[in-house]
């Protein structure tokens, strides 16, 4: 966090806080002289500390300074410099190059504070990436399912909804997995867990599409065995798409209207579902008895040799 008197960081002094490897905390005072490494030097700057020891804290994805600053005058309009970097500073303290910044303005001039925030790339491809995985794994393939489970008495339209759909909900969760790798190459955010469900689901993901390819005829004896691995594969998929948006979400201290929306959609699709299967008990037939029957329709009837 970088105080500057004309909004740019050269010649600014700031205040840097990290958590090292061995859970360390440490915060100290730099000043930018320059662009270079060695021109960043430590335990140097403008600033006047009180007091008040500083102090580091880190809760989740969030890292936290506290210090407290005097200053001759009163201040009015205070540009702001926030930065962030993935890589720990060198063992003498010496910092690398930032990952991201950006500027904000504090006007203290009217007895309040006011924000003016430069646009924020990595904070918008963050939300991008949210977005992208919500409408993939909370929408689009839940839908697809369930067009594939409850509308097979309209056939072949269900078929051309499913794979639509489906192929739809793949191409925009691709993009969100592959914007995904691209923040994690450039903030290295360790969360194995997310990253681990994400991979799991994109393999599950260029599985189903490959069973499309090799989908056997409906009177193929291996047939049923491809049904049980498509339905199966399709539900796991679903599952751990959404239990990632759930760890997505709390990753990235999302605010309540994200999960007021993600609620929404999950709401939706159980509705639906509930009353779709509803429906089709009262028609006196379950969705797994027409897939029977539609294979047994399919099925030529031989004759007995003997007869």
């Amino acid at each position: 966090m970088a105080f500057s008197k004309d909004g740019k960081m050269l010649n600014s002094s700031a205040m840097v806080g990290w958590i090292s490897k061995e859970g360390q905390p440490y915060i100290k005072q730099y000043y930018l002289h320059g662009l270079e490494q060695s021109e960043v030097i430590p335990d140097k700057g403008d600033l006047q500390l009180t007091n008040v020891p500083a102090f580091v804290a880190l809760h989740g994805a969030t890292i936290y300074l506290a210090f407290q600053l005097k200053f001759a005058a009163g201040l009015a309009r205070q540009p702001i410099l926030l930065a962030f970097g993935s890589r720990y500073p060198t063992k003498h303290h010496h910092l690398y190059q930032h990952d991201d910044k950006t500027t904000i303005l504090f006007d203290f001039s009217a007895g309040s504070v006011s924000v003016s925030a430069a646009p924020d790339k990595i904070g918008q491809r963050k939300r991008t990436h949210g977005v992208l995985g919500i409408i993939a794994w909370g929408l689009f393939l839940p839908y697809g399912a369930i067009a594939a489970r409850y509308f097979k008495h309209h056939d072949p339209l269900w078929f051309y909804l499913h794979v639509g759909i489906q192929f739809l909900g793949f191409i925009l969760g691709l993009a969100g997995i592959v914007l995904g790798v691209s923040l994690y190459n450039k903030i290295h955010a360790h969360f194995p867990t997310h990253r681990g469900i994400g991979i799991f689901v994109l393999v599950l993901s260029v599985l189903q599409i490959l069973a499309f390819f090799v989908r056997p005829d409906k009177d193929g004896k291996i047939r049923r065995y491809w049904n049980w691995y498509h339905h199966w594969l399709g539900r796991i998929a679903l599952l751990f798409g959404n239990v990632n948006i759930v760890l997505g979400i709390r990753i990235g201290g999302a605010g309540n209207e994200w999960k007021a929306g993600y609620g929404f959609l999950l709401g939706t699709v159980l509705i639906a579902a509930i009353v779709l299967e509803v429906l089709s008990r009262m028609r006196g037939s379950s969705p797994e008895k027409s897939q029977k029957t539609n294979d047994a329709i399919a099925r030529p009837a031989f004759q007995n040799e003997h007869a």
